[in-house]
């Protein structure tokens, strides 16, 4: 690796750190507030698909090579990013459980 792409590398592994930890400041500060949970988690799944979407189809490989690299990555570093929702059948369970305990 060349020094100009491992400086790009430590760059974005600082900023998606920072990133990471703005959020989890934020949900500390509301940790008290399903709602404000709530409205954050809807924020980054907006942020996942509007990146999707967006930025990362219009980059997406053009030949065989840069394809083939891409799928590499995913498959060694985790799979496709996705985000999860928690059902509804989960909250009642949830609340069913911890209502039983008061």
């Amino acid at each position: 690796m060349n020094t100009n792409t491992e400086n790009e590398s430590t760059s974005l592994h600082g900023d998606l750190q920072s990133l990471a930890d703005s959020v989890k400041a934020i949900t500390e500060n509301h940790q008290d507030d399903p709602i404000a949970i709530l409205a954050i988690l809807r924020t980054l799944e907006s942020l996942h698909q509007e990146l999707r979407e967006g930025s990362f189809q219009k980059i997406l490989p053009d030949n065989r090579q840069s394809l083939y690299n891409l799928l590499k990555d995913i498959e060694t570093k985790g799979g496709w990013p996705y985000i999860p929702r928690l059902r509804l059948r989960y909250l009642l369970e949830n609340w069913s459980d911890n209502s039983q305990e008061l």
